[in-house]
């Protein structure tokens, strides 16, 4: 198969679909890999080491588009790449419908057959080509949070304290990978974490795992008041796979957080879990309400693309190698790989996205008969 790997156009969006050790692997399996020319710019790799690994370079993304049968790449087509997508082109990479109608009717309207890292499975019932970003966005939003709280725009507040001096009360919304991730990294810094979780057998894990450091609540509507009434920094970490991210922070609830304190809001992507949230860019990652500083950038894991790159590829890769092996009869073969489809050829998969949207679904499993 000849697999395209277009550069990102997502502002500030540095990562790339393949890194040039996964265009070896295609190229060594026998598929023919074009490679728009700076793509892997982001991440310092050159032209010349994908020329090295197999790959051709190719001079622009509609070269690359009217040229491939797959396209992988990391965030969903920005409006110019939508009109560059064609009838049956498999597109690998993550997607976010549930919140984007107008994505979702471009991409019908393409006749590709788009397959989302975020719904892709595995065995234990997880989403593994969603986690290795949420372990990012989860680590890197303790990072931004602590330079939130910074003066002069912050309140003035050091993440971990000092002796004698309190520490930032960090309360995170969602034990998941992302809720996990940042758990440990604020804990590490000295903060007072507090996990709101509604899984009996996820606080119970996460219990074991922070033995006593942190401290895990179940989550109601009263615990996420008061449990955000005082915190310095709350992270919204909550994910239902491939739907609308549930909303917990009301605006209400803002006034009663102390002036300066942090939003952030990991799920922007998905609809975000705060109402007062709206999506943001790396150029522009804050915004204010009511006197509480939020930050909800869309492709935060964008901001370490090196890190970012690595780690998707490695989750990425068996699976894209099997689409470029097999094409749609990889998605009958695997359910894992089949629970990615969101569109097939104008008709919407995920069913999700359809209830989120208010569209009709078709089951994936009755069209790749």
């Amino acid at each position: 198969m000849r697999i395209g790997v277009p550069k990102e156009t997502k502002v500030r969006e540095l990562r790339v679909g393949m890194t040039p050790a996964s265009a070896r692997e295609y190229a060594s399996a026998g598929h023919e890999v074009l490679v728009q020319a700076g793509a892997g710019a982001g991440i310092g790799a050159d032209d010349s080491a994908y020329e090295a690994a197999g790959a051709t370079i190719v001079a622009s993304a509609q070269v690359v588009y009217a040229r491939s049968e797959m396209i992988v790449k990391v965030k969903e087509p920005q409006p110019a790449e939508l009109r560059l997508l064609q009838p049956g082109q498999i597109l690998f990479a993550y997607l976010h419908l549930a919140t984007d109608r107008t994505l979702t009717e471009g991409l019908l309207a393409s006749g590709c057959i788009a397959v989302a890292y975020e719904t892709v499975t595995d065995d234990a019932g997880g989403l593994p080509l969603l986690a290795p970003m949420s372990e990012v966005a989860g680590r890197l939003a303790v990072e931004v949070a602590a330079g939130c709280l910074r003066g002069p725009a912050g309140k003035g507040v050091l993440l971990g304290g000092v002796a004698g001096v309190l520490a930032a009360r960090v309360v995170i919304l969602g034990g998941g990978v992302v809720g996990t991730q940042a758990a440990r990294m604020a804990a590490g810094l000295g903060a007072e974490v507090s996990v709101v979780e509604r899984s009996l057998s996820r606080l119970r894990e996460l219990d074991q795992l922070f033995q006593g450091r942190v401290r895990v609540c179940y989550s109601t509507a009263a615990v996420i008041e008061a449990e955000v009434g005082d915190a310095d920094v709350v992270i919204g970490a909550a994910l239902v796979p491939g739907a609308s991210t549930p909303l917990l922070v009301t605006r209400a609830m803002l006034r009663r957080m102390r002036p300066r304190s942090v939003l952030i809001d990991v799920a922007i992507d998905q609809g975000g879990c705060f109402e007062t949230s709206r999506p943001t860019t790396h150029d522009a990652p804050t915004h204010e309400v009511d006197g509480i500083i939020h930050y909800a950038v869309t492709n935060m894991p964008g901001a370490v693309p090196v890190t970012s790159s690595h780690a998707l590829n490695h989750a990425t890769l068996p699976f894209g190698l099997a689409l470029a092996a097999q094409g749609e009869r990889a998605l009958r073969a695997d359910r894992h790989l089949r629970n990615g489809l969101n569109i097939h050829r104008g008709k919407l998969t995920c069913e999700p996205v359809a209830k989120a949207l208010q569209l009709q679904a078709v089951s994936a499993q009755a069209l790749l008969v």
